[in-house]
């Protein structure tokens, strides 16, 4: 068993994945990482950190993909203190034009995806009395989001499925929250809306109240109080993380 506390951060390679890497390392965790870049793994390393690598868990719907993380950690510390996790599969789109697939597959992608892993993590941090778990999510699911509503729908179900398993396990001594994001400055949104062009950033930031993008070093840090267990007493909650969208 590790002497040190042991995170796992299901998907390493994307997103927020390896900043959070970085962050947790630099916390004095140990780390099961899900299909991270040579290049994080490095990093993790030099930070002072042991790592063990699981591939091919990406699509967390995927029923092997979250225990075979679970397995990974009790198998090589023995033990799980804090577990995050990122879901998303984006189709927008009126409702009354949405067909059958679009559905089944926003429900797999942002719901069952959460329901797997939860129901994987959980267990071994109800047995040992402690733990932490981080899901994130979507700020579309804490507002109504009219270009994409059955996405901001099944957003909606993960944080109130996250919502529910943290009242399950409260008296446990195990934490479960959410972070909903949106406007986040990451490849895949800078492809999808178009927002390496200046003049489409300005516009797209124009919609954020801050008047910018969030950063993944910044949301990492944010991230980071989830858990390391410096903010024991919060649980059950879904906070946005969105430049202020959320709360207009």
């Amino acid at each position: 068993m590790s002497d040190k506390p042991v995170c796992i951060i299901a998907n390493a390679r994307d997103y927020v994945g390896p900043a959070l890497a970085g962050v947790m390392a630099a916390s004095g965790y140990d780390l099961v990482l899900g299909d991270p870049t040579p290049e994080t793994v490095a990093a993790v390393s030099e930070a002072g950190a042991d790592s063990w690598v699981v591939d091919n868990v990406r699509d967390l719907a995927e029923p092997s993909a979250a225990p075979r993380l679970v397995d990974m950690a009790m198998d090589a510390y023995g033990k799980i203190d804090s577990a995050v996790f990122f879901t998303g599969t984006i189709v927008t789109g009126p409702i009354l034009e949405a067909s059958d697939a679009d559905f089944n597959t926003l429900v797999a992608g942002n719901l069952e995806s959460v329901f797997r892993t939860l129901r994987a993590v959980l267990p071994p941090m109800v047995d040992a009395g402690r733990g932490q778990v981080l899901a994130i999510t979507s700020a579309s699911g804490i507002r109504p989001t009219p270009i994409a509503p059955i996405y901001s729908a099944t957003r909606a179900g993960a944080n109130m499925l996250v919502k529910n398993a943290a009242a399950e396990v409260a008296a446990n001594g195990v934490q479960v929250n959410a972070v909903g994001t949106n406007w986040m400055d990451f490849d895949e949104f800078r492809r999808v809306s178009g927002a390496d062009d200046p003049a489409v950033r300005a516009h797209i930031e124009n919609l954020v109240p801050m008047k910018r993008l969030g950063t993944m070093e910044e949301f990492a840090q944010f991230c980071r109080v989830f858990l390391d267990g410096t903010a024991g007493f919060h649980t059950g909650q879904v906070v946005g993380f969105d430049g202020g969208w959320s709360a207009e």
